[in-house]
C-alpha cells in the first residue's frame, strides 16, 4: 500500500521542476512513477492498492481545529500533477481509494489491519513516520530517504533498534513531543529524546501523566502537569484509526496484467523518455495505401514542368546541407512524375524550370528544398504553398508536421510514414527505386490534393495573411540565412580551446588543494565523497548512488566552503569546452569555413524560431568565457563589419498594448526604466529610494507574473518565503490593474473561443481549457496568458526580418542577414554601408508594427558577433 499524498510530495520536493513541451508540470509524476515501478518490480506484489487524502479536513479536525494548521499551500505546481498521477495509476490498472473525512493513513491502517488478520503480508511505503505505528508482524513499512527510490525498511526488530519502543509506542511518543509538520501540539518543551526516556521508564503516554511525581527534573513535571489534556489530545490526533469505514476490501485490491500501449501512450505525452525505454511499445502496423499510377522519368519533359506543379526534392539526412538528394517528385494535371536525381540535376529544362517565378509550385517544406537544391547550384523560386509551414499555422500543438501525419489528421490515408519507408534513426537507408519513387510521388500528391482543402481552411481562419505575407517568405528567407552562414575563425576558437583548458588545469589544482587530496572532479561518486565524508558539508538530497551532487545542491552550499565556487566554475568552464568549442569546431564546414545552422519555423507553439545543427540561440552569455565564443564569429569578408540589433523589452511592450494598463503604458511612453517603475509603484517609494535588491524583485515579476508564474515559483526565482511572494504578487497586480483584468479577461475569451490569438491573428487552440483535469486546465489558462504576448513578439521579430530583407533589396545592399537570436537580428555589411544599416534597420524593426507604446532598438557593431554586442 502506497501513501499517495505523501510520496508524490517528496518527489516534488526531491526534484527540480520539470516540464513537457506543452509545459504542463512532471517532477512530482516522474518521481512517484519511479517509486512505483521500482515497488513493482522488487516487490512483485498480488495486491496493490494507492491511497490519497479526501481533501483538507477530517474527522481529527473536530478534535482539533489547528490540526495540520500550519502547513503551507500546496503548490500549485504540485496541485496541478496529481490529476496525472491518478490518470498514471489508472493506466497501470492500479486501484487508488479516498475517503471523504478520512485520511489516506487511515484507509492503509484499516486494510492492513484486516490483511494482517487473514495472514497476508503487508508492506506500506510513504514519507510519513507516523505510519511506523502499523509494523506488526505481518505489516513492514518503507519510509522514502532523501530522494525517492531510497526507503529503509522498518520491521518491529529495526524500530525498536531505532527508537528503543514499540510500534505502538510511536503513537505515544508523538502525543509527548508532537510533530510540527500536522501541528499536533504535544508537551511543549519535550524533545524526542526526552519523550522516549519517559517512554522506556513508564510505557504509555496515559502512564507518564499518572506518574508524574516519579518524573525526574521540576520543569519537566511542570510541563506535563501543565499539559496532560493537550498529551492526551495529540496522542489521539496521532493515532491512525484502523477501523475506518472503507467500502473496499483487501481481496478487490488485484494488481497483475495492465494495458501497456496507455502506459507508453501516457509516457510519450508525458515526454518520460528514460522510462520509455522499460517497454518495447511495439510497431504498429501500417495500413494499406492506394496504389498510384505513376512514372519513372528516364529525361526531363514538358509535360512535367507546367504551371500549378506540387514538387517534392527529398534528402535523407536530418541535417541537410550538402547532404544527397536521393529523388525528387512532381505532381500536375499532366500525370505524376519520380524524376531520379541525376536525371533532374543534369536538365537544363529542370533548371530553368525551378527558378522560374511565375511556374507556381506547391512543396512539402520550401526551406529544406530550396537549401538541398542550393548546394547543388540551383535555384528553386516560385513556391506559392508550402503543405508543411500552412499545416503549423492552422494547428501548432499539432504532435506532427510530416506529410503523412498531416494527411491522417484530414482523414486521408495516402502516404506512408518516413519511417516505414526509411527505417529509424542510425538504420535509415534509401529503399530501392521502386519503393522510393511510390513513396515520393504519393508525398507530392498528397500536397497537390491537399493545398485546396488547406488553403480554405487558411481563409476560414483568418490565417491566409499570416501565412502568404508573413510565414511563407520567411520560410525564403531563412533558407538564404541558412546557405549564407555564419564564418568561424577556426584559428581562434583552437586558442579559446586551449585557454580553457589552461584555465581548466589551474582550477582542477586549486580544488584538489582546497580538498587536500587528488580525485576526479567529474566523477559524482569521488566528489560526493570529498565534499560529504571529508570536508563534512551537509547532505542535501540523495539520489540512487548516494548523495546528490548537482548544481542545484552545490549552489545551496557554496558559502559552506570556498571549494564550491571552484567546482561550479570549473563545471561551467568544462561545459563550455565540451560542449561550446569542441562543439561548434566539429560542425564548421570544410568548404565554406562556415556553420550552416538549421532554422526551425513550424516547432514552437508560440511561433519563436529555434536553431539546431548547432544551436547558435543558446551560446551561454552570462559568463564572460562564455561571451567571448561570439568572438569567433566574424564577417564573411575581411573588411566588413558585423551589425546587431535586437529590441528593448519587447514581450513587455507588448504586455502594455495588449493589457491597455495605463502604469505600463506611461512608463515606456515616457522611456522610463519600466523594472525601476514597477518597484516605485509596488513597494511604494520614490525612483531614488529603489534599492538593487527591489528592481531585482520587480524585474523577476515584470517577467513571470504574466506567465502564470505562482507564489512557489517567484520564491524560488527570488530565494523568499511564498507568503512574501504572494504579497508582492498581490502588490504588483494591485499597482496593475490593466494587467489584472487582462488575465482575466483572456482566459474567459480562451474558454469561450477554445482559441486565443496574437495582434498577427496566429491562432493557439486550447482544448484543456475546459478540462476537468485541474493540471490540463491550468496549463491551458497559463498558456492563455503568455501565448498573446510572446506570440506577438515573435511575430513582429519575424515581420521585421521580411521587412528588412525587401529593404535591403530595395537599397541595392550588399549586407546580409546572418542570424535571429531571441529578439536580435545579427547582419554582415561592407564598412561603407554602416551608416545606412544605422539608419534603416532600427527604422524598419521599430516600424514593424504599431502598438500603444513604442517599440524600440537598439544597435552595436564591431568586427566580431562580440563586438557588436
Amino acid at each position: 500500500m502506497i501513501d499517495g499524498n505523501s510520496i508524490a510530495y517528496r518527489a516534488f520536493f526531491a526534484l527540480p521542476l520539470l516540464n513537457n513541451d506543452k509545459g504542463v508540470y512532471t517532477n512530482a509524476v516522474y518521481g512517484f512513477t519511479t517509486m512505483l515501478l521500482k515497488v513493482i518490480e522488487e516487490e512483485r506484489p498480488t495486491h496493490l492498492l494507492v491511497a490519497f487524502d479526501a481533501g483538507k479536513t477530517t474527522f481529527r479536525h473536530n478534535t482539533y481545529q489547528e490540526y495540520k494548521g500550519g502547513r503551507q499551500k500546496t503548490p500549485p505546481e504540485l496541485s496541478e500533477q496529481f490529476p496525472l498521477i491518478r490518470d498514471l495509476l489508472d493506466a497501470f490498472q492500479i486501484k487508488r481509494y479516498e475517503k471523504e473525512n478520512y485520511e489516506a493513513d487511515d484507509i492503509i491502517g484499516t486494510l492492513a489491519k484486516q490483511a494482517a488478520k487473514d495472514d497476508w503480508e503487508v508492506k506500506v511505503y510513504s514519507g510519513d513516520k507516523d505510519l511506523l505505528q502499523l509494523v506488526s508482524p505481518n505489516v513492514t513499512v518503507a519510509l522514502t530517504r532523501k530522494g525517492i527510490t531510497n526507503v529503509d525498511t522498518y520491521n518491529e526488530t529495526v524500530v525498536n533498534e531505532k527508537y528503543g519502543l514499540t510500534p505502538e509506542q510511536i503513537i505515544d511518543m508523538k502525543g509527548l513531543m508532537g510533530d510540527p509538520s500536522d501541528n499536533i501540539p504535544g508537551v511543549p518543551g519535550v524533545g524526542e529524546k526526552t519523550a522516549i526516556k519517559l517512554l522506556k521508564q513508564f510505557g504509555t503516554v496515559e502512564k507518564v501523566l499518572n506518574s508524574i511525581d516519579e518524573v525526574s527534573g521540576k520543569k519537566l513535571k511542570e510541563k506535563l502537569t501543565e499539559n496532560k489534556e493537550q498529551a492526551l489530545m495529540s496522542k489521539d490526533l496521532a493515532t491512525i484509526l484502523c477501523e475506518a469505514p472503507v467500502d473496499i476490501t483487501i481481496q478487490e485490491l488485484i494488481f497483475g496484467e495492465y494495458d501497456e500501449q496507455k502506459v507508453v501512450s501516457l509516457f510519450k505525452e508525458l515526454e518520460f523518455q528514460s522510462l520509455l525505454e522499460r517497454f518495447d511499445a511495439g510497431e504498429v502496423e501500417e495500413e494499406e495505401i492506394e496504389e498510384l499510377e505513376f512514372t519513372i522519368a528516364t529525361k526531363v519533359t514538358d509535360e512535367m514542368l507546367t504551371n500549378e506543379s506540387a514538387i517534392v526534392v527529398e534528402v535523407l539526412e536530418e541535417n541537410y546541407h550538402q547532404a544527397d538528394i536521393i529523388g525528387l517528385a512532381i505532381v500536375n494535371k499532366n500525370g505524376r512524375f519520380f524524376i531520379p536525381t541525376d536525371v533532374a540535376l543534369s536538365s537544363d529544362a529542370f533548371k530553368e524550370w525551378a527558378k522560374d517565378k511565375d511556374a507556381k509550385k506547391a512543396i512539402f517544406d520550401a526551406k529544406r528544398a530550396v537549401v538541398a537544391l542550393g548546394w547543388k547550384g540551383m535555384e528553386l523560386e516560385g513556391i506559392h504553398f508550402d503543405l508543411s509551414i500552412a499545416s503549423y499555422i492552422i494547428d501548432p500543438s499539432a504532435s506532427s508536421h510530416e506529410v503523412a501525419d498531416i494527411a491522417n489528421r484530414k482523414g486521408k490515408r495516402t502516404v506512408a510514414n518516413d519511417e516505414t519507408i526509411y527505417g529509424k534513426g542510425a538504420k535509415r537507408a534509401v529503399p530501392n527505386e521502386e519503393v522510393l519513387a511510390e513513396h515520393l510521388v504519393n508525398k507530392a500528391n498528397t500536397v497537390y490534393t491537399l493545398r485546396e482543402e488547406i488553403n480554405d481552411e487558411l481563409e476560414k481562419n483568418h490565417l491566409t495573411e499570416l501565412f502568404y505575407h508573413l510565414e511563407m517568405p520567411l520560410s525564403i528567407i531563412l533558407g538564404k540565412m541558412e546557405m549564407t552562414g555564419v564564418k568561424v575563425d577556426v584559428k581562434q576558437l583552437k586558442a579559446m580551446g586551449d585557454e580553457l583548458t589552461a584555465q581548466l588545469t589551474k582550477l582542477e589544482q586549486e580544488i584538489h588543494e582546497l580538498a587536500g587530496m587528488k580525485f576526479n572532479i567529474n566523477s559524482p561518486k569521488q566528489l560526493g565523497e570529498v565534499l560529504f565524508e571529508k570536508l563534512g558539508l551537509p547532505v542535501i538530497k540523495k539520489t540512487k548512488t548516494g548523495a546528490s551532487t548537482s548544481a542545484d545542491v552545490l549552489e545551496k552550499l557554496a558559502d559552506k566552503h570556498e571549494i564550491i565556487p571552484s567546482i561550479l566554475h570549473y563545471r561551467q568552464l568544462g561545459k563550455l569546452s565540451s560542449t561550446y568549442i569542441e562543439g561548434l569546431l566539429k560542425v564548421v564546414h570544410d568548404d565554406t569555413n562556415k556553420i550552416h545552422t538549421i532554422f526551425h519555423q513550424a516547432l514552437t507553439q508560440t511561433g519563436r524560431l529555434s536553431s539546431t545543427e548547432p544551436n547558435l540561440q543558446n551560446i551561454p552569455i552570462r559568463l564572460e568565457e562564455g561571451r567571448k565564443i561570439r568572438k569567433a564569429f566574424v564577417p564573411s569578408n575581411p573588411d566588413w563589419i558585423m551589425f546587431a540589433a535586437d529590441y528593448s523589452q519587447i514581450e513587455l511592450r507588448v504586455l502594455a498594448h495588449i493589457a491597455n494598463d495605463d502604469n505600463l503604458i506611461e512608463a515606456f511612453n515616457k522611456d522610463m526604466d519600466v523594472h525601476t517603475k514597477t518597484a516605485m509603484d509596488v513597494f511604494h517609494v520614490e525612483k531614488e529610494e529603489v534599492t538593487d535588491t527591489m528592481r531585482r524583485s520587480a524585474k523577476a515579476v515584470n517577467f513571470g507574473i504574466v506567465y502564470g508564474i505562482s507564489d512557489y515559483g517567484l520564491s524560488q526565482n527570488l530565494g523568499i518565503t511564498r507568503k512574501e511572494a504572494g504579497n508582492f504578487i498581490d502588490r504588483y497586480l494591485e499597482s496593475f490593474p490593466g494587467v489584472k483584468d487582462y488575465m482575466d479577461q483572456i482566459v474567459q475569451e480562451a474558454r469561450e473561443k477554445g482559441y486565443v490569438t496574437t495582434l498577427l491573428n496566429r491562432r493557439r487552440f486550447l482544448p484543456e481549457i475546459t478540462s476537468r483535469n485541474f493540471n490540463l486546465r491550468s496549463f491551458a489558462e497559463r498558456t492563455a496568458m503568455n501565448t498573446p504576448i510572446q506570440g506577438t513578439a515573435a511575430d513582429i521579430i519575424k515581420k521585421a526580418m521580411v521587412n528588412m530583407s525587401e529593404r535591403i533589396e530595395k537599397e541595392g545592399m550588399q549586407a546580409k542577414l546572418l542570424l535571429q537570436v531571441h529578439d536580435e537580428l545579427i547582419f554582415e555589411a561592407p564598412k561603407e554601408e554602416l551608416d545606412k544599416l544605422k539608419q534603416i534597420v532600427p527604422e524598419v524593426m521599430e516600424e514593424a508594427i504599431e502598438l500603444k507604446v513604442p517599440l524600440k532598438v537598439d544597435f552595436s557593431y564591431g568586427s566580431s558577433w562580440y563586438d557588436a554586442k
